[in-house]
């Protein structure tokens, strides 16, 4: 998953989560500030009382009364003064029941212990009913709710847009280094535009480890190409003296098979020779992609060169390649060797009396999947990883390969934009498969 998905799910989830834990905690949250407001309000009320009492006395309550009481028409409010005598009361607010009238009410009554000089000792009630208290707390709750939720869908909205453009430099380091690059970066490589340290060090690392890799497959490809024309020269001049020497007069039984043995030995270097120099022109972008070829017809074409060895062998060969199939912005000589050489290695490792077929697919991206299948001596899976290096020979044949042939077949695919796997199983044989993309399809 990537790093984008993950952050948007973790926003996503923490932002649910701060909203179901918020409407577990609001009947609470809301009950609590409803009666924290009404101990403020029973407080104002009381100093308003007692501004009125400081100005115009107790009397201005109790009216020549012994004793005060005021209800509001519903029953919702009172205040009341009454005579405490000797009996002292704390400063508090608590939720007790008043009888008025015929009603036993719920209130939440302020308590304040009041002296007077003139009318003596009383006790100050403001209550306030609870209903009252809490007849908005649904209101309050789904008015509360509803905004939460609202800010939280902005919140997330921002926070994607801000995580988006904080991690669009990541994903452009990805898809312009990372994904879709072919061995060897050729292209030049640019810095991404970001100011983000983190992403700044991480691209100039990758740019300055793919212009290394590219720099050492240079002299690589440099020395190959090189050694190989050097090599050309005294190999010829080599096969030349050695093609005298057996022409020569006098040259006994012995000497002439120590000379056949050395022009075997010869010949199989200058094909070595020969070979790394073709590889060496492939990547060196020395041929041209520009034919259209049809995969039944190049098949077959290969199948008549190879005629003779499939005969030598008693080796069957079935061509179940769709006519049609036709292939474009490709070489076709190139493409003759690639299928040459696999099936090249079909016939030189399979078994007497053995089957060799071609089948394809087209697969669910329109790309098409190119099987080769042999019923040969396979190959260990400790050789897998290796068979297309080159020098590295897997599956002894008596005298035959070279260790360049499967190199050559890599070179090739890499160069004509395919793709090549191969699976097997040893002592019943192997299937090479070339994935050619869609857009090389007609």
């Amino acid at each position: 998953m990537k790093l984008l998905s993950k952050l948007t799910l973790f926003i996503t989830f923490s932002k649910l989560l701060i909203v179901v834990l918020f409407v577990i905690l609001l009947p609470f949250l809301v009950e609590y500030a409803s009666f924290q407001y009404s101990n403020y309000y029973l407080g104002q009320q009381k100093k308003k009382v007692l501004q009125v009492i400081d100005q115009n006395g107790l009397d201005f309550y109790l009216q020549g009364d012994t004793a005060y009481a005021s209800y509001t028409m519903l029953k919702e409010e009172y205040i009341s003064l009454l005579p405490a005598g000797a009996v002292h009361v704390k400063d508090t607010i608590e939720t007790a029941q008043r009888i008025v009238g015929a009603d036993t009410l719920n209130y939440r009554i302020l308590l304040h212990d009041l002296e007077n000089d003139s009318s003596g000792h009383y006790v100050l009630e403001i209550g306030r009913t609870t209903a009252t208290i809490s007849q908005y707390n649904r209101l309050l709750q789904r008015f509360t709710l509803y905004v939460l939720i609202g800010l939280i869908v902005i919140s997330i909205v921002v926070d994607l847009i801000y995580t988006n453009i904080l991690l669009r430099p990541l994903g452009d380091i990805v898809s312009t280094k990372l994904l879709n690059r072919k061995f060897p970066f050729k292209e030049t490589l640019l810095p991404v535009k970001t100011s983000t340290l983190d992403f700044k060090y991480l691209d100039s690392a990758l740019i300055n480890l793919m212009e290394k890799v590219h720099e050492a497959f240079d002299k690589e490809r440099e020395f190959t190409s090189n050694a190989s024309h050097e090599l050309m020269t005294p190999i010829s001049i080599l096969q030349s003296n050695i093609e005298n020497l057996m022409m020569a007069e006098g040259i006994g039984e012995d000497a002439q098979e120590n000379i056949s043995a050395m022009m075997k030995t010869l010949g199989r270097l200058k094909r070595i020779v020969h070979s790394l120099l073709y590889i060496s022109r492939i990547e060196n972008d020395q041929f041209a992609k520009a034919d259209t070829v049809g995969l039944h017809e190049l098949m077959e074409a290969v199948m008549e060169e190879l005629a003779y060895r499939l005969e030598a062998e008693n080796i069957s060969f079935e061509n179940r390649l769709e006519a049609g199939i036709l292939i474009t912005q490709v070489n076709r000589d190139l493409f003759f060797q690639l299928l040459y050489n696999l099936i090249n290695n079909a016939i030189r490792y399979n078994k007497p009396n053995g089957i060799i077929r071609v089948s394809g697919s087209f697969e669910a991206n329109k790309s098409f999947s190119l099987h080769i299948t042999d019923t040969g001596i396979g190959i260990d899976n400790a050789d897998l990883a290796g068979i297309f290096n080159r020098f590295k020979k897997s599956g002894q044949h008596h005298n035959e390969g070279y260790g360049l042939g499967l190199s050559i077949v890599k070179t090739i695919t890499t160069f004509l934009g395919f793709e090549i796997g191969v699976t097997s199983v040893p002592g019943e044989g192997s299937v090479f498969s070339i994935i050619v993309p869609a857009s090389l399809i007609q």
